[in-house]
């Protein structure tokens, strides 16, 4: 599944330019030989951290709980960023409920953050997508519920202006709505989050990196990651999605951008099912060897 969404105007709200946000943001050493303290040691979330399936045949409340982080952690040995994310992870947590649910989100905005954040979903219908009900300043929380009135897998992101400077530095998601009848059942479910980073250094030279906006506004992207991560997925990450021959398998795969789409492909295999651009509900294509997944904020 890949997860696409509206157009990233609606979740504007007003907040300082981004240049003037990482201006305000914690102080970085004078030089890319020179790198800070890592605040977490792995930013990558892990493939398997997937709610389970929902087994209820009515709708509820699900609660959600978000806190938003900015926080020094290596894109590859050597090398560091100061990432911001939804609770410590890059892709931030996956949200799961069904049709006619009510979701009730809370979030917060850590103390020893610089920052304003918020959160815009895709799956919410309305303006921003819940983005001016959850503006939070540091040391904020701000809680809002809304219903979940159409199935598929969604994006969520951060939606503070430059929303691509919080979205490439790893805020983003996906949130999943299952249908009434809910998913057929599976052996494995995985979730990839890839987005791309636009940094003042190349990349794999050693030390602190900050953001380029420039190089963001040239789409000329530094990394292209998956889970946040040069590498975060395999030997030497996490090597978590391992099946056995014959078993299924159905990936959640978010791009949040936020300026490439993705191609994916399953080496020496192909797509059994694929549900475009996540949705759920449209015509199922079959035996697909290579699905786009369009970038989530556009």
């Amino acid at each position: 599944m890949g997860a696409a969404g509206a157009t990233a105007v609606a979740g504007c709200v007003s907040a300082p330019p981004a240049e003037e946000q990482a201006a305000k943001s914690t102080p970085q050493p004078p030089n890319m030989n020179e790198s800070p303290v890592l605040d977490t040691q792995r930013i990558a979330g892990n493939p398997t951290a997937v709610p389970p399936p929902i087994d209820r045949d009515s709708p509820t409340t699900v609660s959600v709980e978000m806190t938003t982080h900015e926080q020094v952690a290596e894109v590859e040995p050597g090398v560091t960023y100061t990432y911001m994310s939804f609770d410590g992870r890059i892709p931030g947590p996956m949200i799961r409920a069904r049709v006619g649910d009510h979701v009730e989100m809370t979030v917060t905005n850590d103390e020893s953050n610089s920052m304003p954040h918020n959160i815009d979903l895709h799956a919410v219908r309305g303006p921003g997508g819940g983005a001016e009900a959850s503006m939070v300043a540091p040391g904020e929380t701000k809680t809002f519920t809304f219903k979940a009135t159409y199935p598929g897998l969604f994006t969520y992101h951060c939606a503070v202006p430059n929303l691509d400077y919080h979205i490439s530095s790893g805020m983003f998601g996906a949130i999943l709505i299952e249908p009434e009848v809910g998913l057929p059942a599976v052996d494995h479910e995985f979730y990839l989050g890839q987005h791309e980073l636009y940094t003042t250094g190349d990349a794999g030279e050693e030390g602190h990196h900050d953001f380029d906006f420039e190089a963001m506004k040239d789409e000329e992207p530094t990394y292209v990651l998956i889970n946040g991560e040069k590498y975060a997925i395999g030997p030497n990450g996490h090597n978590e999605m391992q099946i056995e021959t014959g078993e299924s398998a159905r990936v959640y795969y978010v791009s949040g951008g936020p300026n490439l789409s993705s191609s994916l492909h399953p080496i020496g295999s192909v797509w059994d099912e694929v549900h475009p651009q996540g949705g759920i509900g449209s015509d199922v294509h079959r035996n697909i060897q290579t699905t786009p997944v369009p970038r989530g904020r556009r």
